[in-house]
């Protein structure tokens, strides 16, 4: 399974310096994204922070057959 941060590329032509009085102009970029889009950068930005462990994708589910004692 390759992860989101595996695929990523960094644009270096799309980095763009301004000032930190301006206000942001990448709003209107994000919400012409579909949501699959966004949710995939998402995604992305929760690896980078928090890191990819491919062995914890999935939590571990342990079941125990009772036998109940019969009234």
């Amino acid at each position: 399974m390759e992860t989101v941060a595996a695929r990523a590329k960094l644009d270096k032509t799309a980095v763009a310096i301004q000032s930190l009085h301006q206000p942001p102009d990448d709003r209107d970029y994000w919400l012409a994204q579909s949501p699959a889009a966004r949710m995939e950068a998402v995604e992305l930005q929760r690896q980078i922070i928090y890191g990819y462990d491919p062995t914890a994708i999935r939590l571990q589910r342990v079941f125990e057959v009772a036998a109940l004692p019969r009234r």
